[in-house]
């Protein structure tokens, strides 16, 4: 069956805010954790490059590759067994057979499934790999995962089984058989088998070409695309925490002062001077003056400076990530220019397994952070005036009335296992498969455990915010002259539209989830990040 134009309409295929997004090109540039993102969240597609140059040496690896067999030389995982077993030789009448080999045995993934974002990121990261024309595949390979990514056949991607090394095997041989037509998929809002989804889209399952079933499975990419949406999730939330710093510096009727830029000039870490920066300009126009205390305690006074830690690394770790992103990470390599086979290991993770180690470390730090400002704002001991608990009911109510009381124990309580989870992920390499995958990175292990801390921060969050904005409507009510800036109180307006004032105890489960929900898509804080090929200015 011939294969489709991929500029072709696939209108009935895509969300419906798809089209608003611009397609993001594959093959020739290199992509942003933004790109990978848009595709990811925002509903983008993703369009193969219209490079005549780029598309020819897309060929040209995988014909090399095949004249190479032709010509009896041996590659590992062509015609070799794989791993250890690179010892075996294939016969050439087994060769075609052996990629689907390796997907079916690699079958065997635990845990949770990938939900769609992470499905999607994950074979976005998978494509670009592939796209930079070393791996010996041929491009309707490309073409199909770009089908995957377009027509949302996403692949159920059990999330564990992967020590990161030789890269994502398990989990990527679950995009592999996806290609193949085996094993199920989510498709249309339903699950079903690949092979009846690429029928409904008119195309025979692909059968996969030697080194394909290798080139998809034998790289970081499960790895890298959580890296990115782990990336752009701490981003949002190192904004947020700011905001709500501010917001509590209100709320606690605490000091300004405390983020005086020539503070943060004195101890140049950009991190926090622009921590220390989005605070001021969120307290633009709030009087100065001693307050309560002379210097307002740790959690609101040295904000900037936790906060600031997580802005610096987020430097390196876009570089990394990046990098990760725009590499050719599968064994080996097929060099199509120079006609050569390179047998090496770009498959290990560790450098995201760093990365995500060290996020996870500074994301927690923002949840310690949040938690112990929610912890004052609760406390008539330390809050300056605010009723006990930031209960909001009448006097008469009081004595039956506990506020948030509960809420900051459940924030203390994700706080805390935020906090358990900072373990590296990196330093506990195991030796597997006879000794051969013996120094492995654990990269997705530290981004899964990276996205657990991000979820619990979120909720950490969640929870601040609400309690937060609570803490300054009782604050304005016992001192109309309050002064809250223009951007504090727009923010509490749009906390108030998911969860209004507490005046009597209720259940806050569903406000919390709709907060924290609302927190990771990042609809609260508008973070502009890097543009990506083709946007507006």
């Amino acid at each position: 069956m011939a294969e489709h134009d991929l500029s072709a309409d696939m209108s009935h295929d895509m969300r419906h805010d798809r089209a608003a997004t611009a397609a993001v090109v594959i093959g020739g540039r290199r992509l942003t954790i933004e790109d990978v993102v848009a595709v990811a969240r925002e509903g983008a597609a993703v369009r193969l490059s219209d490079d005549a140059a780029w598309r020819a040496r897309i060929a040209r690896g995988a014909e090399f590759l095949r004249r190479h067999l032709d010509a009896g030389a041996t590659v590992y995982g062509v015609n070799t067994g794989y791993g250890d077993a690179c010892v075996v030789d294939v016969p050439m009448a087994l060769v075609e057979a052996l990629p689907l080999q390796l997907t079916r045995y690699h079958g065997c993934g635990m845990g949770e499934y990938l939900d769609d974002a992470s499905a999607l990121a994950v074979i976005a990261a998978r494509l670009n790999s592939l796209a930079y024309g070393l791996s010996g595949v041929r491009p309707v390979l490309l073409e199909r995962l770009a089908d995957l990514i377009n027509h949302r056949v996403l692949p159920r991607i059990p999330a564990e089984g992967s020590v990161g090394a030789s890269g994502d095997l398990t989990p990527l041989s679950y995009v592999a058989a996806a290609l193949a037509g085996e094993r199920e998929v989510q498709f249309r809002g339903a699950s079903c088998s690949a092979r009846d989804a690429w029928q409904t889209l008119g195309h025979a399952p692909l059968t996969l070409a030697p080194k394909e079933g290798l080139a998809l499975m034998n790289g970081t990419a499960v790895m890298t695309g959580l890296a990115c949406l782990a990336f752009a999730r701490a981003t949002q939330l190192a904004r947020l925490s700011a905001r709500l710093t501010a917001l509590a510096t209100v709320a606690l009727d605490g000091r300004a002062a405390h983020f005086d830029p020539l503070i943060f000039e004195a101890k140049p870490h950009a991190g926090q001077g622009e921590a220390a920066a989005w605070i001021r300009a969120d307290l633009a126009g709030r009087p100065d003056t001693p307050g309560h205390r002379l210097q307002d305690r740790y959690s609101i006074r040295c904000a900037p400076h936790v906060i600031g830690v997580l802005g610096d690394a987020l430097t390196w770790m876009r570089r990394d990530i990046e990098n990760e992103l725009n590499s050719a990470n599968d064994n080996p390599l097929i060099d199509p220019d120079g006609e050569r086979v390179l047998h090496g290991g770009n498959f290990y993770g560790g450098h995201i397994a760093f990365a995500m180690d060290g996020l996870k470390n500074a994301v927690a730090n923002l949840a310690d952070l949040m938690d112990r400002q929610l912890a004052l704002l609760v406390d008539d001991k330390f809050n300056n005036g605010l009723p006990r608990n930031l209960t909001g009911a009448s006097a008469a109510r009081a004595p039956i009335n506990h506020g948030f009381k509960a809420v900051q124990i459940s924030s203390s309580a994700w706080t805390a296992e935020a906090l358990k989870h900072t373990m590296p992920a990196s330093v506990f390499s195991r030796s597997t498969e006879a000794h051969n995958q013996d120094k492995v990175s654990m990269g997705t292990i530290a981004a899964r455990d990276c996205l657990r801390v991000l979820q619990l921060t979120e909720q950490v969050a969640a929870a601040h915010a609400i309690a937060t904005v609570q803490a300054a409507q009782l604050r304005l009510r016992g001192n109309a002259a309050t002064v809250i800036p223009a951007p504090l109180r727009a923010f509490m307006t749009d906390v108030a539209t998911v969860s209004p004032f507490v005046d009597e105890d209720r259940a806050l489960e569903h406000e919390l989830r709709a907060m924290t929900a609302k927190i990771a898509a990042g609809d609260f804080i508008g973070v502009e990040g890097g543009k990506r090929e083709g946007d507006a200015a």
